[in-house]
């Protein structure tokens, strides 16, 4: 059995060695009265010795973008690896900013317009070192990842992409999914093994497990 817990708004930033997790910006989903939604996804940035950008945000957010990293010392061309979760607008936003950097979007691998091979397919994670890793987690759509971090100060650290839109997400998570049966199984391994969740439309929240 799981139970989650969600963190508050000052609980974003997880230190650890070798890498650290950091949310830049916290993603939301807000329905509208005419029927149409706001939604960002959230971006968040992992610090260590290869410095890796999970998710962009819309094209709306560049200038956040560009602005945070730069308070944290950092310009597009210090960013090693961009992930993208999937290939929605509004976590594939910003890519074209990070033309230097590694991208692994999907289930695609590419430096430049060289691709790598993979076996994200087939179910395989894709190592970024020891403590980073991409790992298929299909189901909201078909080539779905999240990036797992270990060694931090709160565990183990998955960062999730719409895997999970928030920590109370069972009543909307189905609605958005191209495969339910598919998610449930890609979130059901999530919670048994990951400390700390950082969903695409929330804050991050605890896993206990009992």
């Amino acid at each position: 059995m799981f139970q989650t817990v969600p963190l508050s708004e000052s609980q974003t930033h997880f230190p650890g060695q070798p890498y650290s997790v950091s949310v830049l910006k916290v993603g939301y989903c807000l329905p509208q009265p005419d029927g149409t939604f706001r939604a960002d996804g959230t971006i968040t940035l992992i610090t260590g010795p290869k410095t890796v950008l999970v998710d962009t945000g819309g094209p709306w957010d560049r200038d956040f973008l560009l602005t945070t990293l730069k308070e944290k010392g950092l310009e597009p061309g210090d960013i090693d690896v961009v992930v993208g979760t999937h290939g929605h607008s509004d976590h594939v936003g910003n890519l074209s900013v990070f033309p230097a950097a590694v991208m692994i979007v999907g289930y695609d691998v590419s430096d430049g317009d060289t691709y790598r091979p993979n076996q994200l397919a087939e179910g395989q994670g894709y190592a970024i070192d020891e403590q980073v890793c991409v790992v298929p987690s299909p189901g909201h759509t078909e080539q779905h990842v999240s990036v797992q971090v270990t060694g931090t100060s709160a565990g183990t650290v998955l960062v999730a992409g719409d895997l999970f839109e928030c920590c109370t997400d069972e009543d909307s998570w189905r609605d958005l999914s191209v495969n339910t049966a598919v998610q449930e199984v890609s979130r059901q391994k999530a919670l048994q093994t990951a400390d700390v969740i950082i969903p695409g439309h929330g804050l991050p929240f605890r896993v206990l497990r009992n």
